[in-house]
């Protein structure tokens, strides 16, 4: 089955079995312990359950790696999908309508094919290696923003340790910590901000995979805090710091980093 196509189905699966538990105080219920050593909320354990169910009868991959199932065994040829059944968990609990379901395709290591559902307003952002990316169907591309003082970045700073935050923070027009790195990667891609910078060491490729692509594909880029590739291991448990914007101020927000 077409991948995008497949990923309409799964999101509406997870939609329909999701939306009555959004900002109820059951949504938040912790039933587990997650494969990226995090409580697992009851909402998270719905959302991948439809995805396990939908790919037991739809093998698109391989091997799957879920934030809360860990790598998982498909009947699938090949491939790798990297899923987060919900980026922006809090977000859902609380009822903050920003939140996502985020899949992205890899083969021989390189993700082709991504897609982020915002389950909370249906907007879907989805990208082909190669063959750009959009939104609701239509070609996005990010901001031409050039000047830090002019732009507006998500920043994520680790705790207790604002220095670096702070030392970027003075140099931009708008901080906006919005809670969802699938989105926020997808938002540079359609120019709604201007960078996403994470600090904090945790975040994942089932948190990044789909957004990055969205990103570059929209002309971003996305890297290492040192300006150089970004490479996430096939592991759950590892996270890495961030730096994706629209290109232009790539460079800058390096420099005030270090």
């Amino acid at each position: 089955m077409e991948f995008l196509k497949a990923c309409e189905d799964m999101a509406g699966m997870v939609h329909d079995a999701t939306k009555d538990l959004v900002g109820t105080k059951r949504a938040g219920e912790q039933v587990g312990m997650g494969a990226d050593r995090t409580p697992t909320k009851l909402i998270d354990r719905i959302a991948e359950d439809c995805i396990l169910e939908y790919l037991s009868t739809n093998p698109l991959c391989h091997t799957l790696i879920s934030e809360e199932a860990g790598r998982v065994d498909i009947a699938g040829d090949q491939g790798t999908i990297f899923l987060d059944p919900i980026d922006g968990t809090f977000n859902a609990i609380v009822g903050i309508p920003f939140y996502a379901l985020s899949v992205a395709y890899a083969e021989e290591g390189f993700v082709r094919k991504a897609f982020v559902r915002n389950l909370a307003n249906g907007e879907t952002f989805t990208a082909i290696h190669g063959k750009s990316a959009f939104l609701d169907g239509k070609a996005i591309h990010v901001s031409d923003i050039g000047n830090l003082h002019k732009s507006a970045l998500s920043v994520y700073g680790r705790k207790f340790d604002p220095g670096r935050v702070m030392h970027l923070g003075e140099n931009i027009r708008r901080w906006r910590l919005l809670g969802a790195s699938a989105l926020e990667l997808s938002y540079i891609g359609a120019g709604r901000i201007d960078g996403f910078i994470d600090l904090r060491g945790t975040l994942r490729v089932t948190d990044a995979a789909a957004g990055m692509l969205v990103c570059t594909e929209a002309g971003g880029r996305v890297s290492d805090l040192d300006g150089n590739d970004i490479w996430f291991p096939d592991e759950v448990t590892i996270g890495r710091c961030m730096v994706a914007t629209n290109g232009s101020l790539h460079q800058k927000v390096i420099e005030y980093l270090r």
